[in-house]
């Protein structure tokens, strides 16, 4: 039997599993910018500030624990207008990977300047392009490859 529920909460923990580890992977190991405990650290700031900083592998996991959240946030969202949206039914992959500039756009252009009022200034270059394929791979092509085929049937 399909559930709308485990639907969402499948499509969620997957993209956002997906995008930590890619994000981990470039941002650690490639790029060598940061740490895995860091990168979570930052993610549990929008919440507990500069305290997420000295708060060790605890503010990590808070940080991981948000990550989630936001990643089934999205994954909700998307299923809950895919049947309204004609577009998001005509290509998963094209509206997924929309869904992935439409998710950056929403996280660095809203969330974060709401969070953290002051920002470093954005640029159009290397970094910025990486972290928009980033989330159009890892968040918004598997919450519309999830969607689409829960949504399949009934079309």
């Amino acid at each position: 039997m399909r559930s709308k529920t485990k639907t969402i909460l499948l499509a969620g923990l997957v993209a956002g599993t997906f995008d930590i580890i890619a994000a981990i992977f470039v941002y650690s190991f490639i790029l060598d910018k940061t740490t895995a405990i860091k990168i979570l650290q930052s993610i549990a700031s929008g919440i507990f500030k500069k305290e997420a900083y000295s708060g060790g592998l605890q503010m990590a996991l808070y940080g991981l624990g948000l990550h989630y959240l936001i990643a089934l946030l999205f994954a909700w969202f998307y299923f809950t207008i895919y049947p309204y949206v004609p577009l998001l039914k005509k290509s998963t992959i094209i509206s997924g990977l929309l869904y992935g500039i439409f998710v950056w756009i929403i996280m660095n252009l809203i969330v974060l300047p709401i969070v953290f009022p002051i920002l470093p200034e954005k640029h159009f270059d290397f970094p910025l392009l990486l972290s928009i394929t980033i989330l159009m791979l890892c968040i918004g092509l598997p919450i519309a490859s999830f969607t689409k085929k829960y949504y399949s049937p009934l079309q």
